[in-house]
């Protein structure tokens, strides 16, 4: 697996801010109900944010970008509409086929 950057600075900075800004609530949250779960996965997602920003590595944007480049080979329904190349109308308007049902 190959982990490059895939956010940018600016995406990283932003990151670090919301993240360190998450994790110091859920932390100043936690002292005063230590019982308390959500303020512990806040304070895990926050951390997480500052991690993605300082790698300048989104595993989610990672997972988007090979989804889309995965989609944009295999697309059958684009291969469909390459079949009906030139039906046009009048002012240059795609005309849909005839379907009877």
């Amino acid at each position: 697996m190959n982990i490059r950057p895939n956010i940018g600075i600016l995406n990283a900075l932003i990151r670090i801010t919301f993240g360190l800004t998450i994790l110091a609530w859920s932390t100043s949250k936690l002292v005063k109900r230590p019982w308390r779960d959500s303020y512990l996965l806040a304070a895990f997602l926050g951390a997480m944010k500052v991690a993605e920003g300082i790698v300048r590595y989104c595993p989610l944007t990672a997972l988007y970008e090979q989804y889309q480049c995965k989609m944009h080979v295999e697309d059958p329904a684009n291969e469909s509409r390459n079949s009906m190349e030139g039906l046009e109308g009048f002012d240059g308007e795609e005309v849909l086929p005839y379907n009877p049902s």
